[in-house]
């Protein structure tokens, strides 16, 4: 669980860097969200290569990918989720 409290405390803090100040999720960074919890591991690293096309970091993309799949939990992977749609929703942003 250590894993998954790391991965929600990067992923609002991404969410919070991006939002242009209204806290609202570009659909990249949406659909990267849902790669990287829910896709495979293809998938994801197709996704990043059209951004980043850099033979290591497709390598360390797709290792972060494989341990994430292997560690969290589905019930992880609906809390991170459920955690940035809060983080989306709030009022505060």
């Amino acid at each position: 669980m250590k894993l998954a409290g790391a991965l929600l405390i990067l992923g609002a803090a991404l969410l919070l860097l991006t939002s242009g100040g209204d806290c609202g999720i570009c659909p990249a960074i949406k659909e990267d969200v849902r790669l990287f919890f829910y896709g495979t591991s293809k998938e994801y690293v197709d996704y990043v290569k059209q951004y980043k096309d850099d033979p290591e970091i497709l390598e360390n993309t797709e290792k972060i990918k494989k341990c994430v799949d292997s560690k969290l939990t589905d019930d992880d992977k609906a809390a991170a989720t459920a955690f940035i749609e809060k983080i989306e929703a709030s009022k505060l942003c």
